[in-house]
Order: C-alpha cells, then sequence, then structure tokens
C-alpha cells in the first residue's frame, strides 16, 4: 500500500483503530518527542503517558513502519466501508484530508 494512503488513513481514521494499536501509537509518539530529553521522558513515565507493556512494543517490534502499515491492512479488511477516499474529481490523487476541496497535485477547485 502506498505510503501517502497509510498515512492519510493513520491521521483521518484513528477512531478505527483498536485500543492497544492507539496505546503503541501514543507510545511511539511519545518516545519520539522525549528522545532527546531524559527528563521529559520521566516525567511521562511518572505520569503513564508512556507505557511500555508487552502488547504495546509487540505491535512496534518490527519497527514504526510496519506497525502503519498493518494497522492499515486490518482497518482495510475489517471495516473498507468507514474509510473514505477523497480524490481529486480531475486527476484522481488523495486530496490532503477527507474534506479537502482543492488538490495539491493538478490544484484543481471543487468547491
Amino acid at each position: 500500500m502506498d505510503k501517502e494512503v497509510i498515512k492519510y488513513i493513520i491521521a483521518y481514521f484513528r477512531v478505527l483503530m483498536t485500543d492497544d494499536e492507539k496505546l503503541a501509537l501514543k507510545y511511539q509518539i511519545y518516545m519520539e518527542k522525549s528522545s532527546d530529553n531524559s527528563e521529559q521522558r520521566k516525567k511521562m513515565i511518572e505520569k503513564g503517558w508512556i507505557n511500555s507493556e508487552n502488547k504495546t512494543t509487540d505491535l512496534l517490534k518490527t519497527g514504526y513502519e510496519d506497525f502503519e502499515a498493518n494497522v492499515v491492512k486490518r482497518i482495510m479488511i475489517e471495516t473498507p466501508e468507514k474509510v473514505f477516499f477523497n480524490n481529486c474529481p480531475k486527476c484522481g490523487k488523495l486530496a490532503r484530508t477527507p474534506k479537502a476541496k482543492q488538490c495539491r497535485y493538478c490544484f484543481y477547485n471543487w468547491h
């Protein structure tokens, strides 16, 4: 699956992720944000924002890109009818957001 499609689904259809997938995503984001600040990471762990349970780390063990691809694959198998691809009516490429009305590639406007 195309990286652009994967990022689109992760960004705009997070509601379709399982609780474990959401925790793994938060874990990845918080670990990345605190990678160069050990004090910040320590505070995040104390507050429970960073939770390294086995399920969370197991989902990320093959890397973040694989995690995203696996999540999107599961979503598209289980609930494809809930995912809306907002493609440009002129060039057919994926718009930036599900509600966008202007193509970022050909600049076509369908307001």
